[in-house]
């Protein structure tokens, strides 16, 4: 294959945390790429380099594929994209011109199953709840049984069964729990029973939610589904804020103190002062924290090296998303 030529575009921050100085020597030896970093507030300043560039390596604050950017990148092919979600990125004149997009979401897809994991082993042995009493200085809790789910035993649902989900159930097949999941296309290696979503809510001791966000899916966990949930049981979020009827969450929390809800994402992002989430006790809110962050974002940045090796060899890419594909993605 011929020399490809290549871009960076992406924010200053994302570049420096995904792409460090041994992976950029990689890129380097790879593709014929400039130094110069384009962004979204300056590419047309760079239409000389974008005009010649056949891919494009990026992460977040990457390439918004509109008319405008496609007009001045008529020789572009790949879209090498080192971070999780592409919603946004692509519209259908850049399927239709056939250019190729692959994304690190599988391999961003793992801090965010460690954090479920991690949640859900500590949500059943109701630690958010023992946490706050113990610091009460209540001397009840420091006494005799208490009544704890604890692993052995519990069941544990997923509400969507995409890239993350599946990470998720590999993460929990050590533990003695039974996984179930909603999908619209079950699987059936994959050691997880299939039950519907209302099944899930109705007998799961942790609710864990991985959908997409899109018009079909927001606002579609409501106050009816929500109490269903079992007593003592716990609802996990991660995927997008707007995929739950967050004032029907906020009525059910009040009126169901036994539930717990740990919330990494909300609708809007952060939320608004005052908001019910900061005040609640069975709320354990987080600044959606589960992505990667810190050395973990490194990990995407060797996860595009990989895929640049493997188109240049003319293999199939990892992470690469087709048009059908992006539609029912988050």
């Amino acid at each position: 294959m011929a020399t490809v030529k290549g871009i960076y575009f992406c924010a200053q921050s994302s570049l420096d945390a995904v792409y460090g100085p041994e992976q950029l020597a990689a890129i380097a030896r790879r593709l014929d790429i400039p130094n110069t970093l384009v962004v979204r507030e300056n590419w047309r300043e760079h239409r000389a380099l974008l005009e010649d560039a056949g891919a494009i390596v990026s992460s977040w604050g990457g390439a918004i594929l509109d008319e405008e950017l496609l007009a001045a990148m008529p020789n572009l092919k790949i879209y090498f994209y080192g971070a999780g979600s592409i919603q946004g990125l692509m519209i259908n004149s850049a399927w239709n011109r056939g250019i190729r997009i692959t994304s690190a979401a599988a391999v961003n897809a793992i801090p965010v199953a460690e954090f479920v994991l991690a949640q859900t082993i500590f949500s059943l042995k109701r630690g958010w709840e023992y946490m706050q009493l113990a610091k009460a200085d209540l001397p009840h809790v420091w006494q005799g049984d208490k009544p704890v789910q604890g692993m052995f035993g519990s069941k544990v649902g997923l509400v969507g069964f995409g890239v993350i989900a599946r990470k998720i159930a590999e993460l929990l097949r050590p533990f003695d729990v039974e996984v179930y999941a909603s999908s619209l296309s079950p699987e059936e290696e994959s050691g997880v029973a299939f039950v519907s979503t209302e099944e899930i809510f109705k007998t799961c001791d942790v609710v864990s939610l991985h959908l997409p966000s899109n018009e079909g899916t927001k606002g579609i966990i409501g106050r009816k589904l929500l109490d269903t949930m079992k007593p003592n049981s716990t609802l996990i979020n991660t995927a997008r804020g707007a995929i739950i009827d967050q004032p029907g969450l906020i009525e059910f929390l009040k009126a169901r103190p036994d539930v717990f809800a740990c919330i990494d994402v909300t609708e809007p992002e952060p939320p608004e002062l005052g908001c019910p989430f900061f005040g609640l006790p069975n709320v354990v809110l987080t600044p959606h924290l589960a992505g990667s962050f810190g050395n973990e974002r490194r990990r995407l940045g060797h996860f595009i090296v990989d895929e640049i090796d493997r188109y240049l060899a003319g293999q199939p890419l990892k992470g690469e998303i087709t048009c059908e594909e992006a539609a029912t993605l988050a």
